[in-house]
């Protein structure tokens, strides 16, 4: 794990903002961020560089001149990685398996891996050349960095993927190629390889099951992940979802969790007046809010973000409200009796991996 200083260029990117959240919940501290002017003062960033354990360039195009908008940044950085007065240890690139396909995009990634292994051998810095796949996640711009987000966008609006070149793709989530990037191990990260045609199906069975306010199947890491960026591109449209209230005679009756192929945990809580839950924010875990009795305040915010969403619920209007991946969300008694309230996950909780980060709401 990174010790020392944690210096990133491309911090305000898709896989840049990934990085940032799992720094964050790895306690390493939000790196030292390098921004296009900082690049071009070669004087000031190499003394940015100087003595830094790590220096993540993430910095880049996939659009465009993809060409110079990749060669262009590793250069400055080279330069100024020439100029340290103690050389970071370690140097990472964000490389593409696309390096030194004949494309321009290609091109340009080969070229600046090129420079920095120059640049690196002079200085004496370890360099490190992350090739990465199609990289998917949360809060990924559709049409630019993957068909994923182009398809979740989609269906999230109510639109029909369309599949164009049925072919194999290797995806990786966001968050495991942070952690490549970081130089740390997440359990089962890693690849996995699916088809364009069924990327598109897995993702039209997701949002019909979620539409109806149901879980679908997740039976496995890639099926969650493909949930979450799903579930990314859809919120907070929808939310609180109001469930339908059941009564007769007996009593009332509310189906608060319909899950397809799998259990999770379900838990209830008490809360007096005045008492918040939560602060904190997962990585991956799924996790469902439903007020049974009183009222409250349920806030959420997207990490490294300032603005804070608030939702208000109560028990006699059944209404559940799930929490985005890499959001901080808490709940709060706001009524003057006591709160009960229902929480759903769609794993047993691990204290060994327990996937919960502190992390206060309001920024």
């Amino acid at each position: 794990m990174t010790a020392g200083p944690l210096v990133m260029t491309g911090t305000t990117g898709f896989l840049g903002w990934h990085v940032r959240v799992l720094a964050r919940a790895l306690g390493l501290g939000d790196p030292v961020p390098v921004t296009r002017s900082g690049l071009a003062d070669t004087e000031k960033l190499a003394g940015l560089l100087s003595g830094a354990d790590r220096v993540l360039h993430v910095a880049g195009v996939n659009r465009g001149e993809a060409d110079i908008g990749n060669r262009r940044p590793a250069e400055l950085l080279a330069a100024a990685l020439r100029r340290c007065a103690t050389p970071p240890k370690k140097v990472v690139f964000a490389n593409s398996v696309q390096a030194g396909n004949g494309t321009e995009y290609g091109t340009g990634k080969a070229v600046a891996a090129a420079t920095l292994a120059e640049a690196t051998r002079w200085s004496g810095s370890d360099f490190q050349d992350v090739r990465l796949p199609n990289l998917f996640g949360e809060h990924g711009r559709p049409h630019y960095n993957s068909v994923v987000a182009t398809f979740c966008r989609q269906l999230a609006d109510g639109g029909t993927p369309q599949v164009h070149q049925d072919r194999e793709l290797d995806l990786l989530h966001a968050t495991d190629a942070a952690a490549l990037l970081l130089g740390v191990d997440l359990p089962g990260a890693g690849r996995v390889r699916c088809g364009v045609g069924e990327l598109r199906d897995r993702l039209q069975r997701i949002a019909r099951c979620y539409a109806r306010g149901e879980i679908p199947e997740l039976t496995g890491r890639f099926d969650v992940r493909l949930f979450n960026t799903y579930r990314s591109h859809h919120f907070p449209a929808g939310t609180p979802c109001r469930l339908p209230r059941h009564s007769d005679v007996r009593g009332d009756l509310i189906e608060a969790v319909k899950v397809h192929g799998g259990g999770g945990q379900t838990f209830v809580s008490t809360s007096r007046p005045g008492v918040t839950r939560g602060r904190h924010f997962h990585l991956a875990k799924v996790e469902r809010f439903l007020v049974l009795r009183g009222e409250a305040e349920i806030r959420v915010r997207r990490l490294l973000h300032d603005e804070v969403t608030t939702f208000r619920v109560a028990g006699d209007r059944p209404a559940f409200v799930d929490m985005p991946s890499m959001w901080a969300h808490d709940i709060t008694n706001v009524g003057d009796g006591e709160l009960l309230t229902l929480f759903w996950s769609n794993e047993v909780f691990d204290p060994g991996l327990p996937d919960t980060y502190p992390e206060q709401v309001s920024p």
